[in-house]
């Protein structure tokens, strides 16, 4: 399944045409993972999101998936074990876009102590069916210190060494959601949820906003999930089902800055003055920084990081590294995102539970909210579970098996085979006078579809190998992935504005030039995009004493 962004008017055509058995609204990960599993197990399926497809949370975390270490001290055991075993799930799915990552965690005077940690992490590894090459593995002083000379000496005690993945939170959603097409799935972006519509009291279809053109589509489906994220409760609102439980949203920011400036040999999951855990993880050229954990009553659709956010995480860095002196002017990119939590009275933000929790409407729309990025196919089993008990028991349905489905671009057998290609790939742009880690940037976002982003690089004739290269990613990404804008391509495909600022700037009046050569852009329309390219640009890099 082409997801070409020329094929929107078709799209949209048989989102009006089709009785769907289920429409999945929300295009994040929790929606992308619904939409797979209910095709796969028999169901007629659509998917629609009224912004880019994960355009709110679902590009904005950590980039981890990781089991929640942090959730044992809150006797989370059960969400521990879920998303702790996924991990290696989701890696299997996707071995170049979920890559294992040691993280070392030091532990200082302050900490629960070797012991208790030593415990702890065990118990970690033994709820997530860890593999014994990947257990936690204890270290005195001079071994924490050893691996990672950066740390400040003072106060530490000891450490650990224990196993996560890292990934690309975007681009996984986006694989999820293409493989999903693959099997059936009929998916729209920009396409907006406007009204229900109901018969004798049961919803039986809604009215969409095609975003670009304005015009009004009605979807008829036999059950609804909302799947929005933040914006669950203003569907539960337009449905008039806010009863009950709802949504605390939380912030959380992360910095980017120069790898020279944070030269961290690995992962680090370290605690800071206040009691939080921080991570500072290194990717490329660029070492990361997170996160925050504030409350946010603010606008979803522009969630910015805050001065004050910012100065806090520089300061966690500085106190707890030697020789690191970070600023304001040495963060090259930020993103803040939105964790849609379960409000509980009482309890602070870093307290909330990370728990999902489904929601079932008397006009049968299913809302699902809080979880975790990890734990996207989990949560996508019980939903549709809960969809085959209410609406097709006189059809019974398959079994889920997403755990057995490699998304898109898996062609590997192993990680081994993906660091084989990594090979491959960088050896021949390094013949090309590309940067060092070029390749690996390239499989890592689109695993085996490298190739077909080479070929169509081999037959562009630009002068400049370095344009040649961009432009055959973006032409890959618009026949393949559905962008329509800059912003698209810059943040949710590529990631670029997040970890290669300074090739943004070089390179983004190159790509709109493209986007208006392929889309027959006006000139109000080249500004108009131009002018929203550099307000985000200026959102990641210079901040504001408000949200």
């Amino acid at each position: 399944m082409i997801l070409s962004s020329f094929k929107r008017r078709d799209i949209t055509s048989r989102l009006e045409s089709t009785p769907y058995d289920l429409l999945v609204i929300g295009g994040g990960i929790t929606g992308a993972g619904i939409a797979l599993d209910a095709v796969t197990r028999g169901l007629k399926t659509a998917l629609i999101e009224k912004n880019d497809f994960a355009f709110g949370t679902s590009s904005r975390s950590t980039k981890l998936i990781h089991g929640g270490l942090r959730y044992l001290k809150q006797l989370e055991f059960g969400l521990v074990k879920e998303v702790g075993s996924e991990r290696a799930v989701v890696h299997q799915l996707a071995p170049h876009l979920v890559i294992p990552e040691k993280m070392l965690l030091p532990l200082t005077e302050k900490s629960l102590g070797a012991t208790f940690t030593s415990i702890g992490l065990k118990i970690y590894d033994w709820l997530a069916g860890v593999k014994r090459a990947d257990r936690r593995k204890m270290l005195t002083r001079q071994q924490t210190l050893k691996q990672e000379p950066l740390l400040k000496s003072d106060g530490i005690k000891a450490g650990a060494l224990y196993a996560e993945y890292r990934t690309d939170d975007a681009r996984l959603t986006i694989e999820i959601i293409k493989t999903a097409a693959s099997h059936g799935t009929d998916v729209l972006n920009y396409c907006e949820a406007v009204q229900f519509n109901y018969y004798e009291g049961s919803l039986v279809s809604i009215n969409a906003r095609d975003t670009y053109d304005q015009s009004i589509i009605t979807i008829k489906s036999k059950c609804f999930v909302n799947a929005t994220g933040p914006w669950v409760d203003e569907l539960r609102m337009l449905d008039h089902s806010m009863k009950g439980k709802f949504l605390h949203l939380t912030k959380g920011i992360h910095l980017v800055v120069a790898r020279t400036k944070l030269p961290i040999q690995q992962a680090i999951y370290f605690e800071v003055e206040d009691g939080r855990m921080i991570f500072a993880i290194p990717r490329g050229r660029t070492t990361y920084i997170g996160t925050t954990d504030t409350n946010y009553n603010g606008n979803k659709n522009s969630v910015v990081a805050a001065k004050d956010d910012v100065n806090y995480l520089l300061k966690a860095v500085n106190n707890n590294f030697d020789s690191v002196d970070l600023r304001l002017v040495d963060v090259e990119s930020s993103w803040a995102g939105l964790r849609p939590l379960i409000s509980e009275e009482g309890k602070s933000a870093s307290e909330l539970s990370r728990k999902d929790e489904i929601f079932i409407s008397k006009t049968g729309l299913i809302s699902i909210a809080g979880g975790k990025l990890t734990g996207y196919r989990k949560m996508a089993e019980r939903v549709i579970n809960i969809v085959a008990d209410r609406y097709f028991e006189d059809r019974p349905l398959k079994s889920c098996y997403t755990d057995k489905i490699p998304l898109i671009g898996n062609t590997f057998n192993s990680f081994e085979d993906v660091e084989k290609y990594c090979i491959q790939i960088e050896a021949k742009l390094l013949t090309l006078n590309m940067e060092a880690g070029y390749g690996k940037y390239l499989v890592h976002n689109y695993g085996s579809q490298t190739d077909a982003i080479m070929r169509e690089f081999e037959k562009r004739n630009e002068e400049s190998i370095d344009d040649r290269l961009i432009l055959a990613e973006l032409d890959f990404v618009i026949k393949y992935e559905m962008i329509t804008s800059p912003l698209d391509f810059f943040i949710r495909r590529t990631g670029l504005l997040f970890f290669n600022m300074s090739r943004v700037k070089d390179k983004m009046n190159l790509v709109i030039k493209e986007f208006q050569r392929q889309f027959g852009w006006s000139s109000a329309r080249v500004k108009l995009e131009t002018e929203n390219l550099e307000l985000v640009i200026y959102q990641c890099t210079q901040f504001e004493d408000h949200e």
